[in-house]
């Protein structure tokens, strides 16, 4: 089995290929053009396997989009690729849409031109999956879920240019007859999070006795699926799921933003005391323009059709993750000295309170 991974330095990409790689045995190429979110060291343990190799470039970039299929021949391609932070969308949403949208098109283009000349029978068992966001689907309420029949209603630059993307996946399914199928998660979390994100960024605040940031009142619920879980999902998704079909992979752990801080806390308080509780660390700050409400899955589809199930409560996973983050300082303290936790998108967000 060869897999074209795009964006598998990142978060949720470097768990796909460390899993395939190593769990499943697949071959595969690694494609990436390692923005700031995109880090070779998440992939330290695959480096040196047979089985895996690397390509530094740009899926808006045709040409080497062209090469990368000619020459590994893939009978996968999993499109992870993706700019994704909501903060950085409010700021600098031109490069979202090049990315997302303009990115995902040349790499459809691509992979039509180069499923069309396969013989019939690599044709008929080619597949491609576009990842995803359950952020696509807007708000939810107090009560529901987001099922994959939701209408879409983007909220962020971000979940609009993933809205765009999805929409261009599916198109290029029901004109083309390509083999596509499509998948939507809920927030996940885990080892070699980039410390942008709420939950590695509490953890590392903490550990260095800064100000632990909420927006808002620390409301806004989110359904957290771990990463790990989710790598299994896309493979699970991609080996056995309908093509043309939509699947929402889901953790069915939903948390409201500051019961999330407070656990961080209180599993940092057990397994690293300090002189005084980490919650006393909390500072809420203005919230951001368009923040989402809520956010839940219904993983239904993927769990009764697939036989696919979240195996990490999120109070099993947040230790795992924490623990993660104490032993491997090496790999967070470099990104820190990079980024050290500075807010984005906080002048749009003034501007709008002050409305």
């Amino acid at each position: 089995m060869r897999v074209l991974i795009t964006g598998g330095a990142g978060f949720i990409g470097s768990a796909l290929v460390r899993y395939l790689v190593r769990e499943r045995g697949y071959e595969v190429l690694n494609v990436d053009k390692l923005t700031y979110a995109g880090n070779p060291a998440s992939l330290s343990l695959v480096d040196s396997q047979p089985n895996y190799r690397f390509l530094k470039a740009d899926i808006c970039d045709e040409g080497a989009m062209r090469t990368a299929f000619d020459t590994f021949r893939p009978n996968r391609v999993m499109h992870l690729a993706a700019e994704s932070h909501v903060d950085r969308s409010i700021t600098g949403a031109r490069t979202f849409v090049e990315t997302n949208v303009m990115g995902t098109m040349t790499l459809l283009e691509v992979a039509r031109s180069y499923w069309s000349d396969l013989a019939a029978e690599e044709r008929s068992a080619f597949r491609f999956l576009h990842v995803s966001t359950d952020e696509v689907y807007g708000s939810l309420g107090d009560s529901g879920l987001f099922a994959e029949t939701t209408p879409y209603d983007p909220s962020s630059p971000y979940s609009a240019s993933k809205a765009a993307s999805d929409h261009l996946a599916k198109a290029w399914a029901r004109t083309y007859g390509m083999p596509i199928v499509v998948s939507n998660c809920s927030n996940n979390y885990g080892p070699y999070h980039f410390p942008e994100k709420l939950i590695p960024l509490i953890i590392l605040n903490a550990l260095d006795g800064r100000r632990l940031p909420v927006y808002g009142k620390g409301e806004n619920v989110r359904d957290w699926l771990y990463v790990d879980d989710h790598a299994r999902a896309l493979d699970t998704i991609i080996s056995s799921g309908r093509i043309g079909e939509t699947y929402n992979v889901g953790g069915r752990n939903e948390r409201r933003n500051i019961d999330v801080v407070r656990r961080i806390c209180s599993v940092l308080d057990d397994l690293r005391p300090d002189a005084q509780p980490r919650e006393s660390l909390i500072d809420y700050v203005t919230d951001r323009p368009g923040h989402d409400a809520r956010y839940a899955i219904d993983a239904s589809k993927l769990e009764t059709e697939l036989g696919w199930k979240a195996t990490e409560t999120f109070d099993t996973g947040i230790e795992k993750t924490v623990r993660w983050y104490l032993e491997n300082e090496w790999w967070w303290r470099p990104l820190r000295q990079a980024y050290d936790g500075q807010r984005l998108g906080i002048v749009q967000a003034e501007r709008a309170s002050a409305q």
